[in-house]
């Protein structure tokens, strides 16, 4: 694969990186974090304005066009900003699998929102003890329509949310991917803490009806929408993670240059160039898999071994980098007034987004199973 990106994608994230870096202060974020939802709109507005928002939305609904590589090279700088927008949930999770399998009708009736800001739309993937792909949410048929019972925990940007891409399985088996209004009768919805302050919920539904329109997809390709999603999803959490991860080893490194033991920076320490080096082999690590992943499903290519890889790298590599740069910081590292705290705290929570390394691992294990590499 070719590492370098166009002269486009280089200015698509060159702006992402002078807005975001712009606007988020050490001061700024300690300002919206205070804040009951962790969300700065003013930024958030600001993205929208620049086109940002609406980088995956087709130019017929107000977008840019563009596709998974572009939004993952933002994801990226929203990593390394860790910066209080719900650009993934927005982006990944609601524009596009709705670009990329909605059809005309629901595409004019979502995406020129998600564009202009003015309209969250996000996917709840997670439930307890279920696999991402095969939901225990149900869809019972209802007229020419469906009804939903089931309850969905951890939906990013849940609390914010206007529609909600929901799976649930079928009486025979099959999976459909549900547009879902947050305010729709028989949906509750509660507020749930994350490691990193980031606004999520839980979606309980007690017989939500929905219309034959606002299913994404059809019942027959259903599983395909939701794998598709699921990929995607997965590895935009390892763009985020190489953001996060390289700002937290050069903040580390220019600490390490200036704190000074026994009359001499640290960073002249042998063990501490260790540590350093490590974290900086990890943090390729994670950035190698991931654009790997990134670019194979921007390319429309096989990818679940390398998304499950990517993954692994970024909860496993991740949190080795994170632990490194608090180590090397010392009492520094925890202290809330200093800004390394929240990238520790984003690193957990993408460790534990959608599988953590052991899933991957087996994920990983099933597939040389299936398909062994040739001797």
């Amino acid at each position: 694969m070719d590492f370098s990106f166009s002269e486009e994608q280089d200015d698509l994230q060159g702006l992402a990186k002078q807005i975001l870096e712009g606007e988020l202060t050490n001061e700024r974020l300690k300002e919206v974090e205070g804040g009951e939802d962790n969300f700065d709109r003013e930024l958030w507005a600001k993205l929208a304005e620049a086109g940002v928002l609406g980088i995956a939305v087709p130019e017929a609904h107000g977008g840019g066009g563009y596709g998974f590589l572009e939004t993952a090279l933002v994801l990226e700088q929203v990593g390394r900003t860790v910066a209080p927008v719900p650009y993934y949930a927005v982006a990944v999770l609601g524009a596009l699998p709705i670009a990329a399998f909605g059809s005309d009708a629901q595409q004019a009736a979502l995406l020129p929102g998600i564009a202009s800001g003015g309209s969250i739309v996000t996917a709840a993937l997670f439930e307890a003890g279920a696999d991402p792909l095969d939901p225990i949410t149900t869809a019972t048929p209802d007229g020419d329509g469906w009804t939903l019972y089931g309850v969905k925990d951890c939906v990013p940007a849940g609390p914010l949310a206007d529609k909600v891409l929901v799976p649930a399985t079928t009486g025979d088996g099959k999976v459909i991917v549900a547009i879902v209004d947050a305010s729709a009768a028989g949906v509750t919805r509660e507020r749930q803490n994350t490691t990193n302050g980031h606004a999520e919920a839980r979606f309980t539904l007690e017989g939500v009806k929905v219309a034959a329109g606002d299913v994404l997809g059809t019942a027959d390709n259903g599983a395909e929408v939701l794998e598709w999603t699921v990929e995607r999803a997965t590895a935009a959490l390892g763009a985020i993670a190489v953001g996060i991860c390289e700002e937290a080893v050069r903040m580390t490194a220019e600490y390490t240059k200036t704190r000074e033991q026994f009359g001499r920076a640290i960073a002249t320490f042998q063990a501490v160039g260790q540590r350093a080096a490590d974290a900086y082999i990890d943090t390729e690590g994670v950035r190698l898999t991931t654009w790997q992943a990134v670019w194979r499903l921007s390319e429309g290519l096989p990818a679940t071994t390398e998304v499950a890889v990517a993954k692994f790298w970024a909860a496993d590599g991740g949190q080795r980098v994170v632990h490194a740069a608090q180590h090397l910081h010392g009492g520094m590292g925890v202290d809330k007034d200093y800004p390394l705290h929240r990238y520790f705290l984003w690193a957990k929570w993408i460790e534990l987004s959608l599988g953590g390394a052991t899933r991957q691992l087996l994920t990983i294990g099933r597939r040389l199973a299936e398909e062994p590499v040739p001797a």
